[in-house]
């Protein structure tokens, strides 16, 4: 699949249709109810190159010219936000970026919201870096003083964050408490189902690009097709009253990463993203319809998951992938 076949893909898939190309806070029930037939489309981003920890792809990511250009060309493929991959004020150099990235969402039309990392220390400090973190998001990035909070990503009026766990050991419940004044409470996202203690504060669930239970194979050769049939139905069928966000990738291959495991999912020549791409319709339809479908994504060159340069000239390899130092 070559990238101008990529972008096809991508805007034919917004348009559902006519192209064919290869006390504790407590979570109310959302009617996640999409208000159209098909998803709209998020992709994550990283916001970390030029910063010496990672790798060298060509640009920084503090350059504001380089966001413009990137928020462009992702409107240009039919995406609608970046899905930000944050720590929260302890990592400046991505706080900063995050900040310019949603002013420059602010003036091309373009929307932004945050992926927070949880911090890995034990409960206590977990917690409170959580605190910390989202009350520097409202302040800076959600609420009603931000300055550009109007291009913040909101589902029926609430901003969405997204939480990527590490050890599990924060309390959402008095996170969610804790937000319980902001202006418009937050929808907390969560990787996959949430723990069971943590299920009231959370307002639905993300997939993320792995294999199924077997885990990762040697060739590459499972691309998610079990993890997926088992997210969707998941959702589908036990937590309906829950947002769903589904996922799409072109691969992974975390051989670049300073952190790699040597995980390997094949891109086959561009399959691996058409599959996963439209792979809700087994689950989801005009009637009952899919909110969102988060590309996962948009600029990972250390996961081999990035689309930004996709090209699949090259068949055989073992594709592109997932989010940075996860």
């Amino acid at each position: 699949m070559s990238k101008k076949l990529l972008m096809l893909a991508i805007v034919c898939f917004m348009a559902g249709s006519g192209c064919t190309t290869p006390g504790m806070h407590r979570v109310v029930q959302q009617n996640p109810q999409a208000p159209n037939p098909w998803p709209k489309v998020l992709a994550v981003y990283m916001p970390w190159f030029g910063d010496h920890v990672h790798m060298d792809v060509g640009y920084s990511s503090s350059d504001p010219a380089v966001m413009r250009r990137q928020i462009q060309q992702a409107r240009h493929s039919g995406i609608s936000a970046f899905v930000v991959d944050w720590y929260g004020p302890s990592v400046p150099f991505s706080d900063h970026n995050f900040a310019m990235m949603q002013e420059a969402a602010d003036e091309n039309h373009f929307q932004v919201a945050l992926l927070y990392n949880e911090a890995a220390d034990d409960d206590g400090q977990a917690t409170d870096a959580a605190f910390m973190a989202f009350d520097k998001a409202y302040k800076a990035y959600i609420g009603p003083d931000a300055p550009h909070h109007g291009s913040y990503l909101t589902y029926n009026g609430h901003p969405m964050i997204f939480i990527f766990p590490k050890r599990g050991h924060v309390d959402w419940n008095r996170v969610a408490e804790h937000c319980s004044g902001w202006e418009a409470t937050p929808y907390l996202i969560y990787k996959d189902e949430p723990p069971p203690q943590s299920a009231a504060a959370i307002a639905g669930s993300y997939a993320w690009v792995q294999p199924g239970q077997k885990g990762w194979t040697p060739d590459g050769s499972d691309w998610g097709e079990g993890y997926l049939d088992y997210f969707y139905k998941t959702m589908r069928n036990k937590h309906p009253d829950k947002i769903a966000v589904g996922a799409a990738w072109p691969g992974f291959d975390d051989s670049a990463a300073k952190w790699g495991l040597n995980r390997h999912m094949a891109n086959r020549c561009g399959q691996t993203f058409e599959d996963t791409l439209h792979f809700y319709n087994r689950y989801f339809d005009a009637a009952h319809p899919l909110p969102f479908v988060l590309i996962e994504t948009w600029n990972d060159y250390e996961e081999g998951t990035a689309i930004e340069r996709l090209n699949f000239a090259k068949c055989g390899q073992s594709g592109q992938s997932s989010a940075g130092s996860h």
